[in-house]
Protein backbone atom coordinates (compact mmCIF):
# COMPACT_ATOMS: atom_id res chain seq x y z
CA UNK A 1 0.00 0.00 0.00
CA UNK A 2 1.33 3.67 -0.89
CA UNK A 3 1.19 5.72 2.28
CA UNK A 4 1.30 9.30 2.68
CA UNK A 5 1.92 10.42 6.05
CA UNK A 6 0.03 14.36 6.87
CA UNK A 7 1.15 15.75 10.26
CA UNK A 8 1.71 19.69 10.88
CA UNK A 9 4.93 18.75 12.78
CA UNK A 10 7.78 17.32 10.08
CA UNK A 11 8.92 15.52 13.62
CA UNK A 12 5.95 13.45 14.51
CA UNK A 13 5.95 12.27 10.22
CA UNK A 14 9.75 11.35 10.79
CA UNK A 15 9.06 8.99 13.50
CA UNK A 16 5.79 7.57 12.38
CA UNK A 17 8.06 7.04 8.90
CA UNK A 18 10.94 5.09 10.65
CA UNK A 19 8.24 3.13 12.40
CA UNK A 20 6.10 2.16 9.49
CA UNK A 21 9.72 0.92 7.64
CA UNK A 22 10.49 -0.85 10.78
CA UNK A 23 7.47 -2.49 11.63
CA UNK A 24 5.70 -2.16 8.59
CA UNK A 25 7.76 -2.65 4.96
CA UNK A 26 4.91 -3.60 3.44
CA UNK A 27 3.51 -0.15 3.49
CA UNK A 28 5.31 2.14 0.68
CA UNK A 29 5.77 5.75 1.79
CA UNK A 30 5.50 8.05 -1.43
CA UNK A 31 5.71 11.34 0.91
CA UNK A 32 4.55 13.27 3.51
CA UNK A 33 3.40 16.78 3.99
CA UNK A 34 2.52 19.27 6.97
CA UNK A 35 0.09 21.68 5.29
CA UNK A 36 -3.38 21.09 3.44
CA UNK A 37 -2.60 22.41 0.22
CA UNK A 38 0.73 19.92 -0.34
CA UNK A 39 -1.38 16.67 1.03
CA UNK A 40 -4.10 17.37 -1.65
CA UNK A 41 -1.08 18.31 -4.17
CA UNK A 42 0.42 14.94 -3.24
CA UNK A 43 -3.02 12.92 -2.74
CA UNK A 44 -3.93 14.13 -6.69
CA UNK A 45 -0.18 13.01 -7.84
CA UNK A 46 0.27 9.60 -6.34
CA UNK A 47 -3.12 8.77 -5.61
CA UNK A 48 -2.22 6.89 -1.85
CA UNK A 49 -3.94 3.79 -0.77
CA UNK A 50 -3.64 4.68 2.98
CA UNK A 51 -3.71 8.47 4.63
CA UNK A 52 -1.97 8.69 8.34
CA UNK A 53 -3.83 11.83 9.03
CA UNK A 54 -3.31 14.07 12.10
CA UNK A 55 -6.77 15.79 13.25
CA UNK A 56 -5.35 19.18 14.32
CA UNK A 57 -3.19 21.10 12.25
CA UNK A 58 -2.67 24.61 13.43
CA UNK A 59 -6.01 26.36 11.98
CA UNK A 60 -7.07 23.50 10.29
CA UNK A 61 -7.99 19.88 10.50
CA UNK A 62 -7.47 16.71 9.06
CA UNK A 63 -11.30 16.50 8.63
CA UNK A 64 -10.86 19.81 6.69
CA UNK A 65 -8.62 18.06 4.03
CA UNK A 66 -11.42 14.89 3.25
CA UNK A 67 -13.97 17.56 2.96
CA UNK A 68 -12.23 19.09 -0.32
CA UNK A 69 -11.81 15.31 -1.69
CA UNK A 70 -14.52 14.81 -3.33
CA UNK A 71 -13.28 10.91 -3.72
CA UNK A 72 -11.95 9.08 -1.25
CA UNK A 73 -10.76 5.66 -2.26
CA UNK A 74 -8.32 5.32 0.42
CA UNK A 75 -8.15 4.36 3.76
CA UNK A 76 -7.84 6.83 6.80
CA UNK A 77 -5.60 5.60 9.89
CA UNK A 78 -5.94 9.07 11.87
CA UNK A 79 -2.90 10.07 14.15
CA UNK A 80 -3.34 12.34 17.04
CA UNK A 81 -2.75 13.93 20.49
CA UNK A 82 -6.16 13.63 22.51
CA UNK A 83 -8.91 15.20 21.14
CA UNK A 84 -12.22 14.58 22.61
CA UNK A 85 -14.74 15.74 19.85
CA UNK A 86 -12.37 14.20 17.08
CA UNK A 87 -11.94 10.73 18.60
CA UNK A 88 -15.43 10.49 19.67
CA UNK A 89 -16.52 11.35 16.03
CA UNK A 90 -14.20 8.78 15.01
CA UNK A 91 -15.26 5.86 17.18
CA UNK A 92 -18.90 6.85 15.71
CA UNK A 93 -17.60 5.77 12.33
CA UNK A 94 -16.05 2.76 13.71
CA UNK A 95 -12.67 4.42 12.28
CA UNK A 96 -9.23 3.69 13.51
CA UNK A 97 -7.07 6.39 15.36
CA UNK A 98 -3.58 6.20 17.13
CA UNK A 99 -2.45 8.40 19.69
CA UNK A 100 0.42 10.07 19.95
CA UNK A 101 3.53 8.65 20.83
CA UNK A 102 2.25 5.74 18.66
CA UNK A 103 1.82 2.81 19.96
CA UNK A 104 3.43 0.08 18.03
CA UNK A 105 1.55 -3.29 18.69
CA UNK A 106 -1.23 -0.68 18.18
CA UNK A 107 0.46 0.96 14.88
CA UNK A 108 0.62 -2.61 13.27
CA UNK A 109 -2.88 -3.63 13.99
CA UNK A 110 -4.27 -0.47 12.25
CA UNK A 111 -2.61 -1.01 9.73
CA UNK A 112 -3.42 -4.99 8.88
CA UNK A 113 -6.91 -3.75 9.20
CA UNK A 114 -6.45 -1.38 6.43
CA UNK A 115 -5.07 -3.70 4.34
CA UNK A 116 -7.71 -6.19 5.18
CA UNK A 117 -10.61 -3.20 4.21
CA UNK A 118 -8.45 -2.17 1.16
CA UNK A 119 -7.94 -5.71 -0.20
CA UNK A 120 -11.70 -5.95 -0.10
CA UNK A 121 -11.92 -2.98 -2.55
CA UNK A 122 -14.62 -1.20 -0.73
CA UNK A 123 -15.46 2.47 -1.03
CA UNK A 124 -14.80 3.91 2.26
CA UNK A 125 -18.30 4.47 3.23
CA UNK A 126 -16.92 5.33 6.86
CA UNK A 127 -15.28 8.48 5.79
CA UNK A 128 -18.20 9.88 4.03
CA UNK A 129 -20.57 8.82 7.93
CA UNK A 130 -17.66 10.94 9.73
CA UNK A 131 -17.87 13.65 7.46
CA UNK A 132 -21.98 13.95 7.85
CA UNK A 133 -21.22 13.34 11.56
CA UNK A 134 -18.33 16.50 11.72
CA UNK A 135 -20.82 18.63 9.55
CA UNK A 136 -23.93 18.17 12.08
CA UNK A 137 -23.57 21.49 13.81
CA UNK A 138 -25.46 20.00 17.27
CA UNK A 139 -22.76 17.46 17.01
CA UNK A 140 -25.07 15.19 18.55
CA UNK A 141 -24.66 11.70 16.69
CA UNK A 142 -27.63 10.33 15.20
CA UNK A 143 -25.97 7.07 13.65
CA UNK A 144 -23.59 4.95 14.54
CA UNK A 145 -21.42 2.38 12.74
CA UNK A 146 -21.09 -1.12 13.69
CA UNK A 147 -18.38 -3.23 12.21
CA UNK A 148 -19.17 -6.71 11.45
CA UNK A 149 -17.34 -9.79 10.04
CA UNK A 150 -18.39 -9.30 6.43
CA UNK A 151 -20.19 -6.15 6.64
CA UNK A 152 -20.60 -2.56 8.71
CA UNK A 153 -24.16 -1.56 9.50
CA UNK A 154 -24.97 2.01 10.17
CA UNK A 155 -27.86 1.95 13.12
CA UNK A 156 -29.93 5.22 14.23
CA UNK A 157 -28.98 5.22 17.94
CA UNK A 158 -32.92 5.26 18.69
CA UNK A 159 -33.03 1.73 17.19
CA UNK A 160 -30.79 0.50 19.84
CA UNK A 161 -32.84 -0.86 22.85
CA UNK A 162 -30.07 -2.37 24.75
CA UNK A 163 -26.60 -3.38 24.53
CA UNK A 164 -25.51 -7.02 26.09
CA UNK A 165 -21.39 -8.61 26.24
CA UNK A 166 -20.41 -11.44 25.67
CA UNK A 167 -16.92 -11.56 26.56
CA UNK A 168 -14.99 -9.06 24.35
CA UNK A 169 -17.76 -8.87 22.18
CA UNK A 170 -21.18 -7.19 22.54
CA UNK A 171 -24.32 -7.66 21.10
CA UNK A 172 -26.66 -4.40 19.86
CA UNK A 173 -30.76 -5.54 20.08
CA UNK A 174 -32.10 -3.51 18.11
CA UNK A 175 -36.23 -2.68 17.40
CA UNK A 176 -36.74 -4.25 14.58
CA UNK A 177 -35.77 -7.64 16.52
CA UNK A 178 -32.26 -7.66 14.44
CA UNK A 179 -29.41 -8.66 17.13
CA UNK A 180 -25.76 -7.68 15.79
CA UNK A 181 -22.45 -9.03 17.27
CA UNK A 182 -19.50 -6.13 16.95
CA UNK A 183 -16.12 -7.78 17.76
CA UNK A 184 -15.65 -4.73 20.23
CA UNK A 185 -16.15 -4.51 24.29
CA UNK A 186 -18.99 -3.18 25.73
CA UNK A 187 -16.95 -0.73 27.88
CA UNK A 188 -15.98 0.98 24.79
CA UNK A 189 -19.89 1.41 23.43
CA UNK A 190 -20.64 2.79 27.06
CA UNK A 191 -18.04 5.69 27.22
CA UNK A 192 -19.19 6.11 23.29
CA UNK A 193 -22.43 6.12 24.07
CA UNK A 194 -23.14 7.90 27.74
CA UNK A 195 -23.87 11.22 25.72
CA UNK A 196 -26.72 10.31 24.07
CA UNK A 197 -28.98 8.45 27.14
CA UNK A 198 -27.33 5.44 27.33
CA UNK A 199 -27.06 3.91 30.99
CA UNK A 200 -24.41 1.11 32.05
CA UNK A 201 -26.26 -0.96 34.66
CA UNK A 202 -24.48 -3.89 35.28
CA UNK A 203 -20.78 -5.15 33.85
CA UNK A 204 -22.25 -7.00 31.00
CA UNK A 205 -25.75 -4.58 29.93
CA UNK A 206 -26.04 -1.25 28.34
CA UNK A 207 -29.53 0.08 28.09
CA UNK A 208 -30.96 3.14 26.01
CA UNK A 209 -33.00 5.01 28.68
CA UNK A 210 -36.06 6.01 26.10
CA UNK A 211 -36.59 2.11 26.44
CA UNK A 212 -36.89 2.13 30.11
CA UNK A 213 -40.73 1.21 30.97
CA UNK A 214 -40.33 0.73 35.15
CA UNK A 215 -38.42 -0.02 37.67
CA UNK A 216 -38.79 -2.98 39.27
CA UNK A 217 -37.99 -3.81 42.97
CA UNK A 218 -36.76 -7.27 43.02
CA UNK A 219 -33.22 -8.61 43.09
CA UNK A 220 -32.02 -5.65 44.25
CA UNK A 221 -33.51 -3.53 41.22
CA UNK A 222 -34.29 -4.29 37.56
CA UNK A 223 -34.89 -2.51 34.64
CA UNK A 224 -38.28 -2.95 32.90
CA UNK A 225 -38.18 -2.63 29.16
CA UNK A 226 -40.90 -1.42 26.87
CA UNK A 227 -39.98 -4.55 24.59
CA UNK A 228 -40.40 -6.95 27.77
CA UNK A 229 -36.70 -7.20 28.53
CA UNK A 230 -35.60 -7.57 32.11
CA UNK A 231 -32.51 -5.93 32.43
CA UNK A 232 -30.21 -6.35 36.14
CA UNK A 233 -28.95 -2.96 37.80
CA UNK A 234 -25.98 -3.74 39.71
CA UNK A 235 -25.69 -2.48 43.58
CA UNK A 236 -22.19 -0.45 42.52
CA UNK A 237 -24.45 1.55 39.40
CA UNK A 238 -27.95 1.27 41.25
CA UNK A 239 -27.85 5.24 42.38
CA UNK A 240 -26.49 6.02 38.92
CA UNK A 241 -28.94 4.65 37.36
CA UNK A 242 -31.84 5.92 39.35
CA UNK A 243 -30.67 9.13 39.33
CA UNK A 244 -30.22 9.34 35.02
CA UNK A 245 -33.44 7.99 35.04
CA UNK A 246 -34.69 10.85 37.54
CA UNK A 247 -33.18 13.61 35.79
CA UNK A 248 -35.06 12.09 32.40
CA UNK A 249 -38.05 13.13 33.91
CA UNK A 250 -37.87 16.55 34.71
Amino acid sequence: MKALLIDDEHSNNENLAALLQKYCPRISIIGTAAELNTAIDLINLHQPDILFLDIQMGTQSGFDLLKTLPKKDFEVIFVTAFDKYGIEAIKFAALDYLLKPVNISELVIAVNKAEEKYTAKEKNKQLDFLLNHIQNETRQPTKIALPQLHEIRYVSINEIIRCEADNSYTFFFLTNGDRILVSRAIKEYADLLKSVGFLRTHQSHLVNSFFVKSWIKEDGGVLLLSNGDKIPVSKPNKSMVQIALNKDLR
